[in-house]
């Protein structure tokens, strides 16, 4: 099937996956607020619901249509789970070991400090 004769959602969706700009696995910063983390599942565009997208004061609010990341995240006082668009994240290179408790569970970390994910398959 050519992209000619895919619906539009579903050109949107295969555009948004060729442009994801991070993958799981990648250490990133958020550009505004002070956390980081590792991605651990990416949603090609926007996956989560309109109350949380709503709660996002409107001035800042980013669009749906862009790969949104699944992070488990930490900032100076505490580690958590963020879901955060692509417009807001860079990478981050500073090399430091991430603290979150959960990455034991989901990821071992390489010789060069590159975390991979135990949960992906090789074909």
């Amino acid at each position: 099937m050519t992209s000619l004769h895919m619906k539009p959602a579903t050109m949107n969706i295969a555009n948004a996956i060729r442009q994801a700009k991070f993958g799981v696995g990648d250490v990133v910063r958020h550009r505004i607020h002070s956390f980081r983390g590792v991605i651990f599942d990416v949603d090609p565009i926007f996956d989560n619901t309109e109350d949380w997208w709503l709660s996002i004061p409107e001035d800042m609010r980013p669009a749906k249509d862009q790969p949104y990341y699944h992070l488990l995240a930490e900032n100076d006082e505490t580690e958590y789970v963020a879901y955060v668009s692509e417009q807001n994240l860079s990478a981050d290179s500073t090399g430091v070991p991430l603290r979150h408790p959960q990455i034991t569970e989901l990821f071992e970390q390489s010789d060069d400090g590159r975390y991979c994910a135990l949960f992906l398959q090789e074909h």
